[in-house]
């Protein structure tokens, strides 16, 4: 892999542990040289991620929306920072460029981006693996969801390991050098027109 895709929270979470495993990631982001794709501020998880991977001797690049640098969160020591006019645009150029995805815990934002890529594999518009790094368990509650949508037929039972959740960096991009996408989305009976 060349590139990682992080979505992750604009604030540090209640707990130290969320901002010391978002600065893990980005060293060992950096020592594998992936670089690392995000969304281009200098705070919370976001700026963590991003200064660990630049400290490491990494490749960093931010991709902002010009309404978020107007609010100057812009971090000013990037790689690259890719400015664009939409949020849209933002996971667009995001899912263009990385060549992997990882949710850190994150607000109702880091959720959405994480889904809407997610869909994006399931759909067969990339191939591309999707993690969530359970720190301090954040995720067993979503993973838990997971697995009640296939229990009840609302996700085919194939895409189950798309779901690709650790407690480690090492351990999800170990995951990641291993992934094979499933087959294309298709339903669950020849009755649909």
């Amino acid at each position: 892999m060349k590139s990682i895709a992080v979505f992750c929270g604009s604030s540090d979470g209640a707990s130290t542990i969320y901002r010391d495993h978002a600065v893990a990631l980005g060293q060992e982001l950096a020592e594998q040289g992936i670089s690392l794709v995000y969304g281009g501020a200098s705070v919370g998880l976001m700026g963590a991620v991003a200064d660990a991977a630049l400290h490491a001797g990494g490749r960093v690049i931010g991709v902002l929306p010009h309404f978020l640098q107007s609010r100057e969160i812009a971090h000013k020591s990037l790689t690259d920072l890719i400015i664009v006019d939409s949020m849209h645009e933002r996971k667009s150029k995001m899912a263009e460029i990385a060549d992997g995805f990882i949710a850190l815990p994150g607000g109702p934002g880091t959720l959405e981006e994480y889904f809407e890529i997610f869909t994006w594999a399931q759909l067969g518009l990339h191939e591309k693996p999707c993690g969530l790094l359970n720190i301090n368990h954040y995720y067993d509650p979503l993973i838990s969801m997971f697995d009640r949508m296939a229990e009840e037929q609302f996700m085919q039972e194939k895409y189950r390991p798309m779901v690709i959740t650790d407690t480690t960096p090492q351990g999800i991009l170990k995951q990641f050098s291993n992934y094979t996408p499933p087959t294309v989305k298709t339903y669950l009976t020849s009755k649909r027109v």
